[in-house]
């Protein structure tokens, strides 16, 4: 117990920064519009926010936070059997569900270069910024901690992806975390998220 609540209190300064601001763009991206396209706020928050805050505050490369190519042999593998995995599971959900088809179907225009977008840096505030510099301070354990983020990201949409999305990040995660780079686990989310809208419509 008195290890537990030592007298002595202390903090990594970089997970303490990482952890408010990504919790804030998070919060920015639900309530504020800075331009007409969702997609493009989402890449100057996710993407150019984190890029910046890592050279100039935390003084680091981003390579340090998986923006880089990584071991790309483990990568190739992964996002092609994730891929084949996952295709038929995806198509089905988006062209049977209707809560699913439903609200990706007014989605459909502008894919692949919206969904890529979208996602380019959703991916690397999850498993990019948030995952390597928890996995720097937890280990593996950062797996599970990036994934309650990224699920609760996803409520307001359809029950069934919302539900699954603490499994999806913690995979996600993983192939970040084996790969040392957040490009394989975006490559998986942009077919996920390309092929389930191509699928509703």
């Amino acid at each position: 117990m008195n290890q537990l609540f030592g007298e002595r209190l202390t903090l990594d300064w970089r997970v303490a920064t990482i952890t408010v601001v990504s919790t804030l763009l998070l919060i920015v991206d639900r309530y504020v519009e800075f331009t007409s396209l969702k997609y493009i706020d989402r890449v100057l928050l996710y993407l150019a926010v984190p890029l910046l805050l890592t050279v100039v505050v935390l003084r680091e490369s981003p390579a340090t936070y998986g923006f880089r190519l990584g071991d790309w042999r483990a990568g190739l593998v992964f996002t092609s059997g994730a891929a084949l995995f996952m295709g038929p599971v995806v198509w089905w959900l988006g062209s049977h569900v209707p809560s699913i088809r439903d609200y990706y179907l007014p989605l459909n225009s502008g894919l692949p270069w919206t969904t890529l977008l979208d996602l380019i840096g959703w991916e690397f505030l999850f498993r990019g910024w948030i995952l390597f510099a928890y996995a720097r301070r937890f280990g593996a354990e950062a797996l599970w901690v990036q994934a309650v983020p990224f699920a609760l990201a996803h409520i307001g949409k359809p029950a069934l992806e919302t539900y699954s999305t603490i499994f999806g990040g913690f995979i996600l995660g993983w192939i970040a975390y084996r790969t040392r780079s957040f490009l394989w686990a975006f490559l998986v989310h942009w077919f996920i998220g390309t092929l389930i809208i191509i699928a509703a419509a």
